[in-house]
């Protein structure tokens, strides 16, 4: 029997040893396959020029002109919007959920905050479509296609992740702060905001830079809404395209050389994107060590 016992516990350590396995291995392929489509593009127009180019002009009969830089200003509004504006919401629902809310009330939000990422994007940007661009449209003029309709849009779609995260790093903050606290005279509040909240604040700051990097790497929504004009925005009200935009709208069409430069596009938001995950595990992990 006890030979049995540890011939099953080894064939199950095999079988997620595997599973791991073929997870880094789909990564390691992904990033050899997307790197190498994009090299051919790096190698003619370099580095530094592409990501400092000014103008992003793909042509189908002559010469093209790929600069990055109109891609990745509207990919840094966009985030930047929906950051300023996800954050404190999903930040004070995450704290109201953990520290304020009765249990009924918790019964009732988490559900919501849960459906909201279940929702698919396209649904997103059909809300952005009809609702949203008409309203900015109405309110502060221009076409309502705009970076701050890409910026809203992808606040909402952040959220869940936000409130999630936070809401388990406040969680896990041990009761004997709280308990400490209160004992030395603090209120409900000085009690959320003097200890609870500092002592989870490695966990808020992963959760919000979760936040950013699912807001950076989103598509259809933003595509829907933004306008996908490749110039450098003057205003938040002005149309503008995303790097994830682009290769959404471009691929259907694009042939040769514009198809590894938008695998080049690809490439940048992959090294970003990475960034910011390495950048999430970091802070948490720091916060765990603690």
């Amino acid at each position: 029997m006890l030979a049995v016992r540890r011939l099953k516990e080894k064939t199950i350590k095999v079988l997620l040893f595997i599973t791991a396995l073929v997870a880094v291995v789909g990564v390691i392929l992904i990033t050899i396959f997307v790197f190498g489509k994009g090299w051919p593009f790096w190698e003619k127009y370099g580095l530094f020029k592409s990501l400092m180019g000014r103008v992003w002009l793909p042509n189908l009969d002559g010469e093209s002109i790929f600069g990055l830089v109109p891609l990745i200003v509207g990919s840094f509004c966009v985030t930047a919007i929906a950051s300023l504006l996800a954050v404190p919401l999903g930040v004070g629902c995450a704290i109201y959920l953990a520290e304020i809310a009765s249990d009924l009330w918790s019964r009732m939000f988490r559900p919501a905050v849960s459906l909201l990422a279940a929702i698919p994007s396209v649904v997103y940007g059909f809300f952005g479509l009809i609702v949203l661009v008409p309203v900015i449209r109405d309110f502060f003029g221009g076409l309502g296609f705009s970076l701050l309709a890409g910026g809203i849009i992808l606040a909402i779609m952040i959220l869940p992740t936000i409130i999630a995260v936070s809401e388990d790093a406040i969680r896990a903050v041990p009761k004997s702060y709280k308990e400490a606290s209160l004992a030395l005279g603090a209120s409900r509040w000085q009690t959320i905001y003097r200890t609870i909240v500092p002592a989870a604040r490695s966990g808020i700051i992963a959760a919000v830079i979760l936040g950013i990097g699912r807001a950076l790497g989103e598509t259809m929504a933003v595509i829907m809404v933004t306008g996908n004009r490749p110039l450098i925005p003057k205003s938040i009200l002005d149309p503008g395209v995303t790097l994830t935009g682009t290769i959404g709208t471009e691929w259907a069409y694009a042939s040769g050389e514009h198809t590894t430069a938008l695998f080049a596009v690809g490439s940048v938001l992959f090294v970003l994107i990475m960034l910011i995950n390495s950048i999430a595990i970091v802070i948490k992990n720091k916060g765990e060590l603690k």
